[in-house]
């Protein structure tokens, strides 16, 4: 069975490596989906996202990296996902992710939505979060996978 883990990973952190490699052996496949989304401004591109989750997750030989656009649903049709497997840090996640999840489910009955909780040393880790230590200057060496340590750097000189 094939899932599919999307989301912006803008960068994959500890928390989404977490969540690949607890889905990894329950899956023939998990594909990986770096969201390209207009609303929002990414840091890195979804080529360069795409680049650092591959590198992170090489180790994981099931374990696929794509980008895409648009409905996740639609996507998860295009590459035959039976299941959305979205990581939950904390009870506030679980509000929006719930929400997201009936949607998927009104707008594709045929697939199920799987929610892992993030283990507890990685609750508190959010892209957004390592983003702001990065520019600050601050230790990233136990928020991101070691590749991506490098490629914040060269964003963030002066930190």
């Amino acid at each position: 069975m094939i899932a599919l883990y999307p989301g912006s990973f803008d960068p994959i952190t500890l928390g989404h490596l977490d969540i690949i490699e607890r889905a990894s052996p329950l899956f023939t496949r998990v594909i990986v989906a770096v969201l390209k989304n207009p609303n929002k401004t990414p840091l890195f591109t979804p080529e360069q996202r795409q680049a650092q989750i591959g590198l992170a997750t090489a180790h994981l030989k099931n374990v696929e990296v794509d980008t895409f656009a648009g409905l996740t649903v639609a996507y998860a049709r295009q590459r035959g996902a039976k299941v959305i497997v979205r990581g939950l840090r904390v009870l506030s996640d679980f509000d929006g992710e719930l929400q997201m999840a009936h949607t998927n489910k009104l707008l594709a009955p045929e697939l199920e939505t799987l929610f892992l909780a993030t283990a507890s040393e990685h609750s508190f880790v959010s892209s957004s979060l390592v983003k702001e230590v990065a520019k600050l200057g601050g230790p990233i060496d136990h928020l991101v996978p070691v590749n991506v340590i490098q490629d914040l750097r060269e964003c963030f000189p002066a930190g």
